[in-house]
């Protein structure tokens, strides 16, 4: 529980202050080494690879944040992913928000939506299916992907689709637990693997 505690403190630290104190000039000059897997700019040309261009810079400092405590409590605790646990490690306070500050003033790329999962894509993305108990993305992700920063809710818009059904599948099995107050779990659990084919698709095409 403490634990816990402490991620919601960083959380909302970083939600107050990842902008303010960040420097993107020096963000720019640390991410050397990410543009490998996520572009130099944050535009991944791997489709498993996120975009991070865009993103809302608590939410990416949350994530790093995460990242290290897992790195420091062998994926105990926090985010664990085996690349970025390492990467994460070594990264100060200040790195992470000047990462952050860097990959959110960056613009992303947009993606696309296979035709074939525009409209049942759009079914799930605007209305859920209440039959199963699956929540409506619009409702914290905004009509166009976008989220909100203030919220913590990441913007999905353009992602790739690849990395969104990764995301969702790993939620689904508990692989990945560290949504807000759990809820991306507790949707994801609900879903098919043809929903999470179709969202994942659709979301790739919002902007």
């Amino acid at each position: 529980m403490k634990n816990i505690g402490l991620l919601v403190c960083l959380f909302l630290g970083f939600s107050a202050s990842a902008v303010a104190q960040g420097d993107a000039e020096n963000g720019k000059s640390i991410s050397v080494t990410c543009g490998a897997c996520h572009g130099v700019d944050g535009n991944s040309a791997i489709a498993m690879n996120p975009k991070l261009a865009g993103q809302h810079a608590n939410y990416l400092a949350k994530q790093m944040t995460e990242f290290k405590l897992a790195s420091q409590t062998g994926g105990k605790e926090g985010r664990n992913n085996a690349v970025m646990n390492g990467m994460a490690a070594a990264l100060s306070e200040q790195d992470i928000l000047d990462l952050s500050a860097y990959f959110s003033s960056q613009e992303a790329t947009p993606g696309e939506t296979a035709e074939d999962a525009v409209e049942l894509g759009n079914k799930l993305y605007i209305g859920g299916d209440l039959d199963r108990g699956i929540t409506a993305c619009i409702a914290c992700h905004g009509p166009k992907g976008n989220g909100t920063s203030l919220s913590g809710f990441p913007d999905i818009s353009g992602q790739h689709s690849d990395y969104i059904a990764s995301q969702l599948k790993a939620f689904r099995s508990g692989e990945r637990a560290n949504s807000l107050n759990g809820m991306m779990a507790d949707i994801a659990k609900r879903m098919t693997d043809k929903d999470i084919e179709v969202l994942s698709s659709y979301v790739s095409g919002l902007h």
